[in-house]
């Protein structure tokens, strides 16, 4: 008698486990894969470019991104799959670095394409990383609006912010090595931006 109950709650289980897995949409899963696959995408560069980092600061942040991003990936694939909470929660990248910017324009060669693959610098390695980070922000907010199932969204939506601040360590290192400048408008125009708006009081009743 015990074993029958203890097949049937086995069963129910598994029928919970199978339902609860798919509890997803269609829209929901087509723009898992795209966020997914773009993950996916940046870390596969990331290996690829890797033996092409001339300077130590670069290959730190690039180590120090990859094995976040790998926990990452790890945590969001299990959570699609199953569509319970993962077993390792989503982290918190932590930058190794400040976050001044130095800004205005210096005079400098014109940017163009590479002609060969010698030409590859620490300049474009950054800049290849960079645009690897946006596009998973870019398809995880996509993807995270779409999501029915709970878990999934949440584990999302909390990872979009580690990409922000991935691509903002990149853009520093970039900034500090003169390889992204900052304009900035006149000083007069920046003022008049910022006092053109202002906060109010007026909430509904």
């Amino acid at each position: 008698m015990s074993q029958s109950f203890y097949n049937e709650s086995s069963s129910n289980q598994t029928n919970f486990n199978q339902q609860h897995s798919l509890n997803h949409g269609g829209h929901e899963m087509m723009d898992m894969h795209e966020a997914i696959g773009e993950i996916i995408a940046g870390m596969n560069q990331a290996i690829i470019l890797r033996p092409q980092v001339k300077d130590q600061e670069l290959l730190s942040i690039l180590d120090r991104q990859y094995n976040f991003t790998l926990g990452m990936y790890n945590t969001i694939v299990e959570s699609f799959k199953t569509g319970h909470d993962p077993s390792v929660p989503t982290g918190r990248y932590q930058m190794e670095t400040g976050n001044d910017f130095k800004y205005g324009l210096t005079p400098g060669q014109p940017k163009k394409p590479m002609q060969n693959a010698n030409e590859i610098n620490d300049e474009a390695i950054s800049g290849f990383l960079l645009g690897a980070q946006k596009g998973a922000a870019k398809c995880m907010t996509a993807a995270a609006t779409e999501t029915t199932n709970p878990v999934v969204r949440r584990v999302v939506a909390d990872s979009i912010p580690n990409c922000i601040e991935m691509a903002y360590e990149l853009s520093i290192y970039q900034n500090k090595h003169g390889y992204y400048q900052v304009p900035q408008y006149s000083q007069q125009d920046m003022q008049t931006m910022l006092n053109a708006y202002d906060t109010t009081s007026n909430p509904l009743h």
